[in-house]
């Protein structure tokens, strides 16, 4: 070997290169060319290694991340690399030892971050980890992040007590309880230690446990429809209060980032930082930058917790172009604007939050004060309504409220053609009273007694019927009428009687929804379709989303295959913000689209439901079976290396699926890694053993042969169970089919093991194989 440095630098440029163009198979052999130059150089070792770990030869990259190690002992970097291989490998007693180790070793290199982040995969690896959590809690505590510090003290008292140490774990309480005392977590857990009463053990979980914490962000309680007539609670007027409800969702975010974002969302860095960084890949595509996206929040609301809203505007600004984006940002920036002069900007950011509950009110009243300092009354006359619409439904009983935002439209629609402008001001300034105030909703409930009472069974009305003439009363008599026509059979007058409303009420959207249902009732289904999906549409270019997803929903009801229907379905439901009826909505496309057999598609869909699942926090049962979908896809399609890393995804958030380890091991074996796939046998039935699962260890294995019957491997591990559960005839039958197996492939030598195996437990038969065995001896 020869020490020539320029042949060595020559070797690692063309290694760079290779990554950078993810040549990984070229880059390797550049790094080994290299290796030949400079032995054991650290920074070739690792490159190697990485390179190796692309082109999944787990073992190899092994090798170098551990030759590495040895060279430089204070090194964390190769550690936490090895910890990644043994996860990926399904060793993951093995990855949590390493992790602790890394997270020891950064901690000695003050990189308190890093050390956090290789405690934080061990209590994702293993919830119960009493070291792990204890660590996390005492670094928060330094750092000064108590509410982390707080989530990791309520993990260690609840393993602490579980472990028959209530007195340590009372201690640990009383430690968490000075960081905060105003805690109400640990108060509470404070008492059901003092009555005997278990707590929550922690569980594998995605993103933080924690409770919103952030003093800086002054959360005002808003009053409920249930004691705001008591008049026992002050409330802000709803401009205010939507910003300190944006104010919250910004802080929550910053706290509830998703543990493993790193891995699945971050866009995969190339050329020489993903060495540095440890690139491992992605099933999802790039999301946005979040570490800045965390960075800008937080300066957006330490800015504006001190008043200075310009300053603030700034970062909520930075934040969008990083990639973020919610309604709560936009909404908090669209205020700030409205202070200013700029009005337009304002607007725009504005229009993209009244798609969300939580600011719609908000948001529509800023809007409507824009267009009254522009004259723009026809204008301002529809956003101040449909703002009193979200704030008359917030008081009224809740089974109401579908059928009650229907009593808004005609008058919202008698209104849009109004030409006199002083009407249309005195109708605006009539809502602003009524709304823009302190204790808004006591007011608004105090406003509804002066309406007459409607029957029990039917929806109040509308405030708006004070405010307003009764332009829209008249479609509603109209509507009236036509119900009592379809209901007595008369389908085809009440249509007429519908086109006649049309006239006068183009845009109300409850008579085209009749005029659907009374072209259903005619058979006329591809008719009344089109009329829901443009009655859908026109819901959500509102901002209506509630009314835009139940059109979809009847539309998807009438026609299952309506790819586009069940498309828009899910968009609505995910600005609704509803996550878990998005994600039901994204299997039955993908479920959909499969039975179309396209393949392609479902994986796409399912990938964004996968992402959306991650984004949103919720628990793994979701990703569970995302992932199971889209491996099942990768199946059929022989994609099998794809395949293989979903269901090492699956294994790592749910160690105990059974068809997720079944899966990686006979994958493995197809590809040629029998090491690897009697590596992740070995590590099931482990896991199931110290779990005290053995009868499920057994079963398994049971299944494994008889699925797989020429796998040694899996006949040799189950023999061995047979013999420690004293079944020898049962082991006796194993080894005697292991060693004609054996005998088949020409490893005799494996196959004279088997032979002696049976003899050693059925002494008996050595008469039967003696001249066999010397036999085989002397070939």
């Amino acid at each position: 070997m020869t020490n020539d440095q320029a042949a060595f630098q020559t070797a690692m440029d063309k290694g760079s290169s290779a990554v950078w163009d993810q040549r990984w198979d070229l880059a390797a052999e550049h790094y080994r060319e290299a290796l030949e130059q400079v032995p054991d150089h650290t920074q070739a070792l690792m490159n190697l290694g990485l390179a190796l770990y692309e082109l999944q030869n787990f073992d190899d990259a092994l090798a170098c991340y551990e030759r590495s190690a040895q060279l430089q002992p204070e090194d964390p970097a190769p550690v936490e690399k090895i910890a990644q291989i043994f996860e990926r490998t399904g060793k993951l007693r093995e990855s949590a030892k390493r992790s602790i180790s890394a997270a020891d070793m950064y901690l000695n290199l003050k990189d308190a971050e890093k050390a956090v982040e290789n405690w934080t995969h061990v209590v994702q690896l293993f919830p119960e980890h009493l070291d792990a959590h204890s660590r996390l809690a005492l670094v928060h505590e330094r750092m000064g992040r108590r509410p982390q510090a707080i989530t990791e003290y309520l993990a260690v008292a609840s393993l602490q007590q579980h472990d028959g140490k209530q007195q340590k774990a009372l201690e640990t309480l009383k430690h968490a309880l000075k960081l905060n005392p105003k805690s109400k977590e640990v108060t509470q857990a404070i008492d059901l230690l003092k009555s005997n009463k278990m707590l929550t053990k922690p569980s594998h979980q995605r993103g933080a446990t924690g409770p919103l914490q952030m003093a800086k962000v002054k959360q005002k309680t808003t009053a409920s429809p249930s004691n705001i007539e008591a008049g026992d609670k002050e409330t802000q007027d709803p401009i205010t209060e939507a910003s300190q409800k944006a104010l919250s969702v910004l802080a929550e975010m910053m706290f509830d980032t998703p543990e493993e974002e790193e891995t699945q969302d971050a866009p995969t860095p190339r050329g020489l930082k993903s060495i540095t960084k440890g690139v491992t890949g992605s099933l999802m595509s790039p999301g946005p930058d979040r570490t800045k996206v965390s960075l800008y929040l937080r300066k957006a609301i330490d800015f504006h917790t001190r008043g200075e809203v310009n300053q603030a505007s700034k970062e909520i600004k930075r934040a969008l172009s990083a990639g973020f984006d919610h309604p709560a940002g936009y909404y908090l920036l669209g205020h700030i604007m409205s202070m200013s002069d700029r009005k337009e900007s304002a607007q725009r950011n504005l229009q993209r939050a009244v798609t969300h509950p939580d600011f719609a009110l908000g948001a529509r009243l800023l809007i409507g004060q824009h267009f009254m300092k522009k004259e723009k009354f026809g204008k301002a006359t529809e956003e101040y309504l449909e703002a009193l619409k979200v704030a008359d439904s917030s008081v009224i009983p809740a089974e109401f409220r579908d059928d009650f935002s229907q009593l808004y439209d005609p008058i919202i629609e008698a209104h849009s053609n109004e030409k006199d402008k002083d009407v249309l001001r005195k109708l605006c300034a009539s809502i602003s009273d009524l709304l823009i105030r302190p204790n808004w909703r006591i007011h608004l409930i105090e406003t509804r007694k002066q309406l007459p009472q409607s029957g029990n069974s039917t929806a109040p009305l509308p405030i708006a019927e004070i405010l307003t003439q009764a332009e829209g009363s008249l479609v509603v008599e109209a509507m009236t009428k036509i119900n009592m026509l379809a209901r007595d059979g008369h389908y085809r007058t009440a249509m007429e009687e519908a086109f006649a409303v049309l006239e006068h009420a183009p845009t109300y959207l409850p008579l085209h929804i009749q005029m659907g249902e009374l072209l259903l009732r005619q058979d006329r289904n591809q008719e009344a379709i089109q009329k829901f999906t443009t009655v859908a549409e026109a819901y959500g270019s509102r901002g209506e989303s509630i009314r835009a997803t139940e059109m979809y929903d009847r539309i998807v009801e009438l026609s299952p295959m309506d790819i586009g229907a069940r498309t828009r379905l899910i968009d609505q439901l995910i600005t609704r913000g509803d996550v878990d009826k998005a994600l039901a909505g994204y299997i039955s496309l993908g479920e959909t689209y499969y039975r179309l057999a396209e393949l392609d598609m479902a994986r796409s869909t399912y990938e964004h439901a996968l992402r959306l699942a991650q984004q949103s926090n919720l628990e793994d049962t979701w990703n569970v079976q995302i992932l199971h979908n889209m491996a099942d896809i990768d199946l059929q399609r022989l994609n099998w290396r794809q395949a293989l890393r979903v269901f090492e995804q699956l294994r790592t958030l749910q160690p105990s699926d059974e068809k997720a380890r079944m899966n990686l091991i006979e994958l493995n074996v197809r590809m040629g890694q029998d090491g690897q796939a009697q590596a992740e046998l070995d590590s099931y039935i482990s896991l199931l053993v110290g779990n005290n699962q053995e009868r499920v260890a057994l079963a398994f294995l049971e299944a494994l042969v008889a699925e797989n019957p020429e796998m040694v491997f899996a006949r040799r591990r189950l023999a061995q169970v047979y013999q420690q559960a004293a079944r020898v005839d049962d082991a006796v039958a194993q080894w005697d089919k292991i060693g004609e197996l054996l005998l088949e492939s020409g490893d005799r030598d494996g196959a004279i093991e088997a032979i002696r195996s049976i003899v050693k437990l059925n002494p008996p038969k050595v008469d039967q194989y003696q001249s066999f065995l010397k036999k085989l001896n002397q070939e």
